[in-house]
């Protein structure tokens, strides 16, 4: 139970290990109440550079150039933790609330009210019980996702801002969309083999989402990820699969995915390497609205769109463990589907730097510096050749304060 808490605890619970809750509660009747979370706020600095050319379809870069100064959090949000944990006779019990709110003003705003103009809403990410024993655990509710959540899990950019632009009425990117497809927090029922031994397994039948015009759903998608973990080693693999029904074309279609990676941590080094593929997944955002080429007129399996992606991470902690240094460099690439006549290539990539500094025990500063490019590889450029290769660029440079509680 508390491997299965740890790991599908979300982005909260993967970065508050930095600091024990503050505040914990034993209740007269045996259960316990816990209240954690973080606060986080970033300034950050962007400057775009392009050729001038609208990005191919799923490209992260815009087009420039263009520069701006904005606060806001990063990726990951703040959030606010509710748990409550029992036990009764056999059977562990617990439930999980996570608020998610963010400080910015939707992009230079002056006025921070209303959610018409601000991004400093509520985002009511997690939503969940837990069920276990000897026999392992079930998740059910709104949690994140199974398929490739040990790549955010791990990444560097948790504890800061990454790729993709600013986004001043969300959260930033981190490396999503540059290195691995984003798993979202989702309404899920997940079984996960009982905790405390090297061999894990996660089996999830997930709520389906939409896929271009494939939106007649009536079985749930199906999620898995086994994984291995060995001393200073962890080795993971996940996949997914979901069907799909355009009904007024009477067309269906599979979009599925594979992905892997490993881990090796010690108390001054760590690496991380991971990689994934998929057709009708989309890139950066799964699902969204790049998956498929949206051609109605398609046969079925011929609109989707291939996808895939990886990355890979270093990250170096001194004797005195009060600094990181963290350095990462990974891709994504979307490929046209079978049906469209422009075979272009679209790749987002992303290198990051990081300097975390353990300021407190629970306060963090993060001094963080980002290169991005949107890169067009067009190989049937018939309409204009001379711009069959596109490439917009960006850089970002961040400063943040992070505490945790």
């Amino acid at each position: 139970m508390k491997r299965s808490a740890l790991l599908l605890g979300g982005l909260l619970l993967a970065a508050a290990s930095t600091a024990n809750a503050q505040l914990t509660m034993q209740m007269t009747n045996g259960w316990s109440f816990t209240f954690s979370g973080n606060v986080n706020i970033f300034a950050m600095y962007q400057d775009v550079n392009s050729d001038g050319n609208d990005a191919s379809p799923g490209g992260l870069v815009g087009t420039g150039p263009q520069k701006g100064l904005y606060y806001g959090t990063g990726l990951l949000p703040a959030f606010a933790t509710f748990e409550a944990k029992g036990k009764e006779g056999n059977t562990d019990l617990g439930v999980h609330f996570g608020f998610a709110p963010e400080v910015q003003c939707g992009g230079n705003n002056h006025d921070c009210f209303g959610s018409e103009f601000s991004g400093a809403s509520i985002d009511m990410r997690q939503v969940y019980m837990t069920v276990g024993g000897t026999w392992g655990s079930i998740l059910a509710g709104r949690e994140l996702g199974v398929f490739q959540r040990q790549n955010i899990l791990n990444d560097q950019t948790l504890f800061g801002v990454g790729g993709g632009g600013i986004a001043p009425r969300g959260t930033t990117l981190g490396r999503i969309g540059f290195g691995y497809i984003y798993p979202n927090f989702v309404p899920q029922f997940t079984y996960t083999t009982v905790s405390g031994k090297p061999l894990s397994l996660s089996v999830g039948l997930f709520e389906p989402s939409n896929f271009g015009q494939y939106t007649q759903l009536t079985v749930p998608r199906l999620e898995a990820e086994v994984s291995w973990k060995k001393d200073k080693f962890l080795i993971f693999a996940s996949g997914t699969v979901q069907n799909g029904k355009d009904v007024p074309n009477d067309n269906s279609a599979t979009a599925a995915g594979i992905a892997g990676g490993l881990t090796w941590k010690s108390p001054s080094f760590s690496i991380h390497a991971s990689g994934y593929g998929g057709k009708g997944l989309g890139t950066t955002l799964m699902f969204g609205g790049s998956a498929t080429s949206g051609d109605a007129n398609g046969n079925g399996e011929d609109d989707l769109r291939d996808s895939y992606g990886y990355f890979g991470q270093l990250t170096w902690t001194p004797g005195a463990k009060k600094v990181t240094l963290a350095g990462s460099y990974g891709s994504s690439f979307l490929k046209a589907a079978d049906d469209e006549n422009n075979a272009f290539k679209t790749e987002n990539s992303l290198i990051s730097g990081g300097l975390y500094y353990q300021a407190t025990k629970s306060l963090k500063l993060v001094f963080e510096g980002d290169y991005m490019w949107t890169k067009d590889h067009e190989e049937n450029a018939v309409a204009n050749p001379a711009n069959s290769y596109e490439q917009n660029k960006a850089f970002t440079g961040a400063f943040g304060m992070m505490l945790f509680f």
